[in-house]
């Protein structure tokens, strides 16, 4: 049985921007957000981060963090479809579903310099400020809502995996309608321990070039409000027959911070989301990789790509990884994936694969998206979105 979820509406906050048409612009034309330079143990290394002075204050003192800073900028762009969601389902029957990593480590960071430099944390600081429910503990504050409340923070498919426990959650019948997205921010301790990892590059991340140097992080913030059933009065003109349709997971456990290297993990949790959505490999118009930049993210999905799809029909799927634009943003990725996925199906395009051209021959062959390459007959998108411990998520949306 199908059981598809209906996308009523989202918003999205990135490097790339908060404007909708510059941020399609951007992702059509390869154009990349301006990343700033971090010192990391005296290397310099990028990352997509927004500057701070551009995120307003939080009006509730005890929630105003960057995280939520950004969640709330993310929010401008939906606040009158949320408030219409709990008028009209009661705050008891919206649900919260969020994905998120780092929810508050640059407040700790300080307090323990703080607590370093004076032998006191500040006034008023709290070890809450780091509790894996924050982010949504302030959502939920925010828009006075009482229902059921479930974060996520499986590493990079965080938001992603919110997806899919919103989905079973509506169809369990334990709310009526659902926030699920994802926030996260390239902090300095994320910064600090992707570096220690020496997966970190020290220029922005160039995906399946022969020449790649490793990931670039980022923040960002996206939220969707989605019902499993089609709610024309919440509906807006954007989103009109836009449903995710196909969810599929997998569990390969392989390592913990290193994918499976044949890609028998992504395989199963792409093959699991055609299943789930009725549809056959043939149908899905475009890929949006997971793509961090990695040897071995780039290989294993490469051969998963490959093995589902098959050679005789790479012609006919276009892929791109979009992390080479907005930077890799963990927990918020696949959220922010699969709204650049519902962009492309709205407006007949095609999400951009900017690196420098040179292909890893290594590699088996995939069709990378061109800057202004146009869409045909997109009906079908598909996003990945796989992760530390062999966490894997494939979403797919449909528009129609």
């Amino acid at each position: 049985m199908k059981r598809p979820v209906y996308i009523n509406d989202f918003s999205l906050r990135c490097i790339l921007g908060s404007d909708e048409a510059q941020v399609l612009d951007s992702l059509t034309n390869g154009k990349r957000g301006i990343f700033t330079m971090y010192d990391v143990a005296g290397v310099m290394r990028p990352a997509a981060t927004i500057d701070p002075a551009t995120l307003a204050p939080v009006p509730e003192q005890k929630f105003d963090n960057r995280v939520n800073r950004l969640s709330q900028a993310a929010f401008s762009g939906i606040e009158n479809t949320i408030r219409k969601a709990v008028e009209k389902f009661g705050t008891d029957r919206v649900g919260i579903f969020l994905g998120s990593c780092d929810n508050g480590s640059e407040a700790s960071m300080a307090a323990l310099k703080c607590f370093k430099e004076t032998g006191a944390f500040p006034e008023g600081y709290v070890l809450d400020y780091q509790r894996a429910d924050f982010p949504a503990q302030f959502i939920a504050q925010r828009f006075g809502i009482t229902g059921m409340l479930s974060v996520h923070s499986t590493a990079c498919a965080s938001s992603a995996s919110a997806f899919v426990s919103a989905r079973n959650n509506l169809y369990a019948g334990n709310c009526d309608v659902a926030i699920v997205g994802g926030v996260d921010i390239a902090s300095l301790s994320v910064i600090l321990g992707f570096a220690s990892l020496e997966a970190m590059s020290d220029k922005p991340t160039n995906p399946f070039s022969a020449n790649r140097s490793g990931l670039t992080l980022g923040d960002a913030a996206v939220f969707f409000v989605v019902t499993k059933e089609p709610c024309a009065d919440l509906c807006t003109a954007k989103c009109e027959g836009l449903k995710v349709v196909g969810f599929g997971e997998s569990a390969d456990a392989d390592h913990i911070t290193a994918p499976r290297a044949d890609g028998e993990g992504a395989y199963q949790a792409m093959k699991a989301a055609l299943n789930d959505a009725g549809l056959d490999a043939s149908q899905i118009g475009y890929v949006n990789l997971h793509g961090t930049g990695t040897e071995l993210n780039d290989a294993m999905e490469s051969r998963a790509i490959n093995r589902l799809f098959g050679e005789a029909n790479l012609a006919d799927v276009s892929v791109s990884s979009t992390k080479a634009l907005t930077g890799h943003t963990l927990g918020a990725a696949g959220a922010l994936e699969l709204a650049f996925c519902c962009m492309a199906l709205k407006n007949d395009v095609l999400p951009a694969h900017l690196f420098d051209g040179v292909v890893d021959p290594k590699l088996p062959p995939v069709h990378l998206v061109k800057p202004g390459e146009t869409a045909k007959d997109l009906k079908y998108c598909m996003s990945n979105s796989f992760a530390f411990g062999g966490c894997n998520v494939s979403l797919i949306v449909e528009n129609g």
